[in-house]
């Protein structure tokens, strides 16, 4: 009998999270996982050869990775706006950044 691994596949939406446990035979690939799963059928936007990456517990990794018994694939959104690009238009313009939730010091 083949050797059997136990993955998960999750992919966070701003509304809920979608994590899917799969039984995949063993040396699967992250992309593999992520077919297996179904999510691309689900959200036709999902674009893991572009826009979307992926990882493994937080940790970028690339889709010809093969996966580990117990691991969990991850695929992450595109940022809506780069952070550093934020502060550095908000420098830019002579704006204080303020700390915590009262009033920025003049």
């Amino acid at each position: 009998m083949a050797e059997v691994i136990d993955v998960q596949v999750s992919y966070a939406l701003p509304q809920r999270c979608e994590l899917i446990r799969l039984s995949l035979p063993a040396g699967s690939t992250v992309a593999q996982a992520i077919e297996a799963s179904g999510l691309r059928e689900r959200y036709p936007d999902l674009d893991i050869d572009g826009r979307n990456k992926v990882g493994i517990y937080a940790k970028l990794t690339r889709l010809d990775v093969p996966l580990r018994d117990l691991d969990r694939v991850e695929i992450y959104r595109p940022l809506i706006a780069d952070p550093k690009a934020v502060r550095k238009q908000r420098a830019d313009a002579g704006k204080t950044m303020k700390k915590g939730g009262g009033a920025a010091q003049a």
